[in-house]
């Protein structure tokens, strides 16, 4: 199976929630990484999203450590729409 990963950079300006992550997390910049997978047979190039991952920091003291979170795409939009419209 043929799998692809992209990145993007998101920015929030205000600290936020996401459903699976149990407590608000600091404004700023986050890595999202989503992998997606080739679907085979078709007469087209299509993929399918297994997974998308948010890194955020680590609940340890250390500044530099970091935590890769599952988190729901649908969610982190709803998040960023929302952050939009209170900057309005």
């Amino acid at each position: 199976m043929t799998t692809r990963t992209s990145s993007k950079t998101v920015i929030f300006d205000n600290p936020f929630s996401l459903k699976s992550v149990d407590q608000m997390v600091p404004a700023g910049n986050y890595r999202v990484d989503t992998d997606e997978e080739l679907l085979e047979g078709l007469s087209f190039v299509a993929y399918r999203r297994v997974s998308t991952v948010m890194f955020l920091p680590a609940k340890s003291r250390r500044g530099s450590s970091v935590e890769m979170v599952t988190i729901d795409p649908l969610d982190l939009q709803a998040e960023r729409d929302a952050e939009l419209r209170s900057e309005r």
